[in-house]
């Protein structure tokens, strides 16, 4: 497996050797059903292998075991390589979550933020590499506001209410029909439609009990399905209330840096020394809430024409709060309030074990209480309608969808407000422990005394990220007998817009006067007395927090709230537009090889993308007048600026599909792909922290990643729930992004570290997945009810690039080499219970640079587990369980010694019932 022609090699010909197996078995089953059909032997075979030995159907009656059932169903009969997920019933879907239903595909991983699944990342490439569609048709994105990590290619899963959904496909080999944008996969969920669903209605409520809270939210679903007595007219409607409460203990680190103490005057320590930046213990709390709305009407006056409209819509509220006290061990020419601070300066009798300094004293350490509050507020809504014509062997469809996407605060008063308060004073650490326990911190001085603090300077940083998608396509598509089995063209026109807003309110009214000045109302303890009770080491755990109605108050005054924008708020906000025209043809291929049905197709996609990146940029002045008043040269004043690019990319796609025996196929594929960088890498923008000597930009030259990939598999289906396969893959991938880190001089803040993308050169992934799912149906009653699924992936990369000048080698960000889950279940009649662990590999969080170490996610497993019992046959209880083992979360910056991120957010339990009319 360490280069593709071997892997290559190796699938053709174990493909060949077992087909030539294969015929020979099934010359000596002339009889079998799967030889009756010449038109579509392939498909033929897969419905042949359906049923039993004796002819008889096996019908497999649990829950959670028919949704195994359907998804192998689906990847069976699948013309390219796809895994699937489904519903067992209307708003039944397996998990409480979209994209922990994911994690169960084999090469997929997740993402959990404080133990919500968030996003998905396939077979080792991050979520910016997939390609989400609702219903088979892009949608609009939301994006993060809260502390202003946006992205713009990243679906948000909390978006979509599982309960609305009937399945998901991932679809890891494309066709040329299918839109690009994925080097990972495409990940289609498709929301419940009535003529499928029939007359039904049901109602869902549960309430949701998270461990570090102790409290209970309540979640109520209710979906309704209507149609006619003669099947042509259905409609279906739902909505959705649902909450949660969230408490997530974090001790985070901003990186080790090197070459802090160099200086004689600030310790004199020898070059190519490790030591940690800024440090934060915080409390981060939510107050989730989610208000959802479905409606899917269908007609369909003959069996040849249907119409459908899908409408859904979301909006989600996270109030966020958060305690923390940010430590910094290595502050240099930095000034607060106008009044410039001494230099940190490294003590003698420090500790060094290889390049790291494990333990120090530092003088002149800046320790900041800091509360941080914004209420985050998603808004979602997407209307597709399709109508499709099948008459006689024609085949025709035309898509149109538009959706919006809208993530902001409310009010300024509640955008990203942070409230602190610091004092300068030593502080001796000690990381000898390793990076999963805290390290020790001290001080003299109290850092639960107000009297010891002096203000802050105040910033509210609203935003605004607006996110607008168009999307339309016609395909038609012509049946035919012979080799050529369908001939299909289409064109799509797909238009987005992302406007992204920002402004940073610095307010400096009072910095430096004591905190007492406010009054008791301005500050308050830690309201928590067991921050991160299970984990070691004696950093703080308990400290003074200020209160954030007491500095809104007092500083977000209604002559501040009108002061117009400055630059630096100019230069964080951007427009990025892209119009993207593509057109296919698909041809669908079928013939026999000796007695094995092949099948497959083959097309090419042309994509042609237009993007405009606007922004403003801060300039020197040069003969410059405005408003008849000449500016002075050497003005920064904003420059308006816009930059077009063109891309054009061919497509080509393939896939074959062998039906060795009626219950063992094999496929080929072979594909390239495309993934358009992130939106904000992609804009002409500066966004500075308030926190820290650092920023981050946009690159309006960037190009899309590009990867050729190939993929080989074997299925074997050896009952209706029972499946065992293999798969290897290859990607090879150009014009890889990835970071570039510079010192830059902006005016009023000094010299700060640049974080921009760059197109770095290539890279390779490759690696195997092996899936099995079983229901033991051989058993005797009642022990038919139980069953296994299982699946594990390995994943390699070759790549070297540079972040700054620091090499990086045979790693990618987010890509871990193994993953595995394991979920064993019993589901027969009344009880289905299932026990899940999901475990991935540690990965690279970020390249560092050329003086920061780069970061990992340390390896981390979740352990979840579901119970439900069918009271009557209309009514089921359910209890369900997620992160039972009580698993944290940790980083560590390229070296054990090196702490990074211990993460704890808890158990939750969801209980409830549901109700079926």
């Amino acid at each position: 497996m360490t280069t593709f022609r071997s892997l290559l090699k190796a699938s053709v010909a174990f493909t060949l050797v077992t087909g030539s197996v294969a015929a020979q078995a099934q010359t000596s089953a002339a009889a079998d059903p799967a030889q009756d059909t010449a038109q579509n032997p392939a498909q033929s075979t897969a419905q042949a292998s359906d049923t039993a030995a004796d002819g008889q159907d096996i019908v497999v009656n649990g829950t959670y075991a028919r949704s195994l059932a359907a998804g192998i169903k689906t990847k069976r009969r699948a013309a390219y390589g796809v895994d699937s997920i489904s519903s067992t019933d209307i708003g039944k879907f397996p998990t409480q979550n979209v994209a922990e239903a994911l994690q169960l595909v084999p090469g997929v991983a997740i993402t959990r933020p404080r133990g919500e699944g968030l996003y998905v990342s396939v077979r080792g490439l991050g979520p910016q590499f997939q390609n989400t569609l609702m219903n088979g048709r892009t949608v609009a994105l939301n994006d993060l506001i809260e502390n202003g990590g946006a992205a713009g290619r990243q679906f948000r899963f909390e978006m979509l209410p599982a309960e609305f959904t009937s399945s998901i496909d991932v679809v890891k080999t494309p066709t040329a029909d299918m839109s690009e944008g994925a080097l990972g996969g495409n990940i289609d969920v498709k929301t419940f439609h009535p003529l499928e669903v029939g007359n039904k209605t049901t109602v869902n409520m549960r309430g949701t009990y998270t461990s570090q809270t102790k409290q209970v939210r309540p979640n109520v679903t209710v979906l309704t399905s209507a149609k006619n007595s003669d099947g042509t007219f259905g409609i279906l409607a739902g909505a959705q209330y649902w909450g949660k409460t969230v408490r997530n203990d974090r001790f985070m680190n901003f990186g080790w840096l090197t070459d802090r103490y160099t200086d004689a005057s600030r310790g004199g320590a020898p070059a190519g020394l490790y030591s940690p930046t800024r440090t934060r213990p915080t409390v981060e709390t939510e107050d989730r809430k989610r208000i959802s709305g479905i409606v899917s009407a269908q007609w369909q006056p003959t069996a040849e024409l249907q119409t459908t409209l899908d409408v859904v819509a979301t909006r989600l509220d996270v109030a966020y709060d958060e305690f923390g006290l940010d430590i910094y061990p290595d502050d240099n020419n930095v000034s607060i309030g106008g009044v410039k601070q001494l230099p940190t300066v490294l003590q003698p009798g420090y500790t060094v074990v290889g390049d790291t300094i494990t333990k120090a004293t530092i003088a002149n350490a800046r320790f900041m209480a800091s509360r941080e509050y914004s209420l985050n507020r998603h808004d979602l809504i997407t209307i597709g309608l399709k109508q499709t014509w099948n008459p006689d062997r024609w085949h025709v469809a035309a898509n149109v969808n538009w959706s919006a996407a809208h993530s902001y605060h409310p009010d300024y008063r509640t955008g990203t407000v942070r409230s602190r308060a610091y004092f300068i004073a030593p502080l001796t650490y000690d990381a000898s422990g390793g990076y999963q326990t805290m390290p020790t911190f001290t001080t003299p001085i109290d850092v639960t005394n107000p009297a010891n603090y002096k203000l802050y300077q105040f910033n509210i940083a609203p935003k605004d990220s607006k996110d607008w998608d168009f999307y339309s396509r016609l395909d038609v598509g012509h049946d035919f007998d012979g080799f050529l089995s369908k001939l299909q063209a289409g064109g799509e026109y797909h238009w987005r817009k992302r406007d992204y807003f920002r402004r940073d309110y610095l307010i400096d009214t009072a910095t430096n006067q004591p905190l007492t000045n406010l009054g008791a109302g301005a500050y308050q303890q830690l309201p928590y007395d067991d921050f991160l009770a299970g984990v070691g080491g004696n950093a703080f755990r308990n400290w003074l927090v200020p209160t954030t109605a007491a500095y809104v108050g007092n500083f977000f005054t209604p002559a501040i709230a009108a002061q117009p924008l400055t630059n630096g708020d100019l230069r964080s906000s951007f427009v990025v537009s892209e119009k993207i025209a593509a057109a296919y043809v698909r041809a669908d291929y079928q013939f026999d090889a000796g007695q094995v049905p092949v099948s497959g197709n083959l097309g090419v996609r042309y994509v042609h993308t237009d993007q405009v990146a606007s922004g403003t940029l801060i300039v020197p002045a040069k003969n410059l007048v405005i408003n008849g008043q000449p500016i002075p040269d050497g003005t920064q004043v904003p420059q308006a600026v816009s930059y077009p690019k063109t891309f054009n990319n061919v497509l080509p796609s393939f896939n074959l599909r062998a039906d060795l025996t009626p219950k063992l196929v094999g496929r080929l594929a072979a594909s390239r792909v495309l993934t358009r960088p992130n939106v904000t890498d992609t804009a002409p923008r500066i966004t500075v922290s308030t926190d820290a000597q650092t920023a981050s930009g946009g690159n309006p030259q960037l190009v899309p990643f590009l990867a050729t990939q190939f993929d080989g598999s074997l299925e074997w289906y050896f009952a209706p729930s029972g499946m065992l396969s293999g798969a290897v893959f290859y990607k090879a991938m150009d014009d890889y992004i990835t970071q570039s880190n510079t010192e830059i001089y902006i005016p009023g803040r000094g010299t700060v570290r640049l974080s921009s993308s760059v197109n770095g050169g290539n890279a390779k992934v490759y690696g195997a997945e092996a899936a099995f799912s079983q229901v033991f149906t051989f058993l005797p009653a009642p022990f038919d009810g139980f069953g296994v699924q299982g699946s594990y992936t390995h994943t390699e990369v070759k790549a070297d690039y540079t972040a700054g000048s620091r090499n990086i080698k045979d790693q990618l960000i987010g890509l871990s080499k193994n993953s595995f889950n394991l979920v064993g279940f019993y589901d027969k009649g009344p009880l289905s219970a299932r026990l899940s662990y999901v475990w991935r590999d540690k990965y690279l969080s970020s390249t560092g640079s050329t003086v920061q170490a780069p970061t990992y996610v340390a390896a981390f497993g979740s352990l979840d587990g579901q119970l439900s019992v069918r009271a009557a046959d209309n009514l089921t209880l359910s209890l369900e369980g997620i992160n039972i083992a009580g698993a944290h979360q940790d980083t560590y910056n390229d070296n054990n010694l090196r702490f990074g991120e211990i993460n704890y957010y808890g158990r939750t339990i969801l209980f409830g019932i549901r109700a079926e009319f």
